[in-house]
């Protein structure tokens, strides 16, 4: 064979050089933010469906920033740095303060007078508070001395007893655990008839003293009542739930003259059939005996291993065989015993797993024994008693139609007329970019949108890309807008000066590579979270899905904007075709993107569900911190 020329030889490596430089960008490995955001897996122009070209023919085809002059790069960069979200905070309680009466004992009888032996008026009784220390919450304080300077009359003292309201109002306070509170909080001692306080002076003193303490803390009682005892705003960022309401002077009027006081407090609880459920399920819990099978909540078990908490779940499988039956009976019969997780039990497991909707692949692991064993009943119990207070957060009356997303369920529904008319699986945001908690009303559905980026992206996860290749975003189907919304070219830009904050917006256009998929469902609120589509298909067959930035992805996108829309889904199919549209709702819709560990479902059965973001642990301790601060009552 003849040798290359040297010539030869110089020129085909020069030219497999070039070759290599060119395709260098083309080749490189993308990373996580283009799997789940789009860009492939390599840097290419995306396929845009036939129905988009001639909306973006002359944007695309163009290519208006080709040819420019590249940036002149800065002479330092800025340093990177992260946009952190939210936060969990060191829980604050209402302090309590010593309530004043200095403006009640103003205008108190001279203390030369004494009471006689017939029952003191209200006025004259007053002296009786000058010692005396009544410690409330600031707001229930100052409610007390407005209603009293204004109103000199006992509302709990009849012909010098406690009236049949004080021992109605007492009766509900103690009864306060069946509505998820603690009797503790609202404790008041009926006043004694007689013994000690023996003179017509320390029957005066002890009644004006019961008098203050038992609107105290019926105050309190209808304040958790309605509000609940702790404020989830206090909690983190990730709550974002508006006080409701309550004039505190105003409900000491309305008790005043109520003929029915046993009623109206029952009624500051949620007047929904959610709560409802959930006091009856905590009833029936409470009044239960402990007769269940109690298997490690933690066991992980695969074929072959070995636990000696196996023959316990086993149990458990035995007791509900249902419509398994057949020849698992005989399997369990067999194996029912045996502490070895053998190949002849796995299709039992694998049976009992699809039944339970969970993926059956035979793996004994904590969602297994949760749905096999159910919950222990003392964490039940937990989980309904935090259910009820954080449904005290939201409107007692939660509207119809609506939309409800239950974040640790994995859910959304939509419900009208108290019929759940859709449920569908959503994947929520990851531990580390949580959804929020809140709650606001579904305006429009954007068809085929664009996706806005949130800066946090594009500071955490597209910034440090860009320093390095500032033309990726023109590639991948993004648009890069100045303040004034006009367009610029992304290799135009010199990202080397933005560390923390980008003066830029970016949005990804309309393809089937967009990560909202081909709609939006908005309600506009300051987190950027909104319902829709995604291209990831595959997460909803999963049991656990949190892994979104925060928003929710649909599993049937199609079906809730039907339903939001009051139309049909054809109607949704048919705007889909004509590309990026935005279509506006009619009436009023809330929507609840809400976090419960323990949730009724449409026929009432209350289901349970792992706290994917520890939020229940937080509230826990919020609810401890406000039981010690309210400890020193008087």
């Amino acid at each position: 064979m003849t040798p290359r020329p040297r010539w030869v030889s110089i020129l085909l490596l020069t030219a497999a050089t070039a070759a290599l430089a060119v395709s260098a960008p083309e080749a490189r490995a993308a990373n996580i933010f283009d799997f789940i955001f789009g860009g492939g897996y390599r840097y290419r122009q995306p396929v845009y469906r036939p129905e988009y070209r001639p909306l973006y023919r002359e944007q695309y085809q163009q290519q208006y920033w080709q040819g420019r002059p590249a940036p002149r790069k800065a002479q330092r960069s800025a340093p990177l740095q992260k946009i952190t979200g939210p936060v969990y905070y060191a829980y604050k309680p209402d302090r309590l303060v010593k309530v004043d009466f200095a403006p009640l004992l103003e205008a108190a009888v001279p203390a030369a007078y004494s009471v006689s032996a017939q029952p003191a008026s209200f006025d004259a009784s007053l002296p009786g508070l000058q010692d005396y220390k009544l410690l409330a919450e600031r707001d229930i304080a100052e409610a007390l001395t407005s209603y009293y300077s204004a109103n000199r009359a006992f509302i709990w003292i009849e012909q010098g007893a406690a009236s049949p309201a004080a021992k109605d109002a007492l009766q509900v306070l103690s009864d306060a655990a069946s509505y998820g509170l603690d009797p503790a909080d609202y404790a008041v001692s009926l006043p004694d008839p007689g013994g000690l306080a023996s003179t017509p002076d320390a029957r005066a003193n002890e009644f004006i003293r019961f008098e203050m303490a038992l609107s105290a803390r019926l105050l309190r009682y209808v304040q958790d009542a309605t509000q609940g005892r702790i404020d989830p705003n206090r909690i983190s960022g990730y709550h974002d739930l508006p006080r409701k309401p309550l004039k505190l002077a105003g409900v000491l009027n309305i008790v005043a003259h109520s003929n029915d006081l046993r009623a109206y407090l029952q009624s500051r609880h949620p007047q929904n059939p959610e709560f409802q459920a959930l006091q009856a399920e905590l009833k029936a819990l409470e009044a239960s005996a402990e007769t269940e099978i109690s298997v490690d909540p933690k066991l992980l078990l695969k074929p072959g291993e070995s636990s000696p908490e196996l023959p316990k779940l086993l149990g458990v499988i035995a007791g509900d065989l249902g419509d398994l039956g057949g020849g698992f009976g005989e399997t369990l019969s067999n194996h029912g015993q045996s502490e070895k997780y053998s190949k002849e039990l796995v299709p039992l497991v694998k049976a009992v797993q699809k039944r339970h909707g969970l993926r059956p692949d035979g793996v004994i692991g904590p969602r297994t024994v949760r749905a096999i064993a159910g919950t222990p009943t003392p964490e039940r119990i937990e989980k309904v008693r935090l259910a009820m207070e954080q449904l005290r957060w939201l409107p007692s009356d939660l509207g119809s139609p609506r939309v409800f997303v239950n974040q640790p369920a994995f859910t959304a529904s939509y419900i009208d007329g108290g019929d759940e008319k859709l449920k569908m699986r959503v994947v929520i945001g990851a531990p580390s970019t949580q959804t929020s908690f809140f709650a606001d009303e579904i305006e429009q559905v954007d068809y085929n949108p664009y996706w806005g980026v949130p800066q946090s992206i594009i500071v955490n996860e597209m910034l440090p890309r860009l320093r390095s290749d500032p033309g990726y975003l023109d590639r991948a189907g993004y648009e890069v807008l100045d303040a004034k919304g006009r367009r610029i070219p992304s290799t135009a830009i010199d990202w080397d000066r933005f560390g923390s904050k980008v003066p830029y917006s970016v949005r990804q256009i309309p393809s089937e590579a967009n990560a909202l998929g081909e709609l939006k469902i908005l309600f506009p609120n300051k987190h950027a979270i909104y319902m829709h589509d995604t291209p990831t298909k595959h997460l909803f067959q999963r049991d656990m899905r949190a892994f979104s930035h925060g928003c929710i992805r649909l599993e049937d996108p199609r079906g809730m904007a039907a339903a939001v829309l009051g139309t049909s889904v054809d109607h949704v199919a048919e705007k889909l075709k004509n590309g990026h549209s935005v279509e506006k709702v009619t009436g009023r819709i809330p929507v609840y993107v809400a976090y419960f560990t323990a949730w009724p479902t449409a026929t009432g059965k209350v289901e349970y569900f792992a706290d994917v973001y520890e939020r229940d642990e937080h509230l826990k301790t919020a609810l401890e911190l406000t039981a010690e601060t309210r400890a020193p009552t008087s």
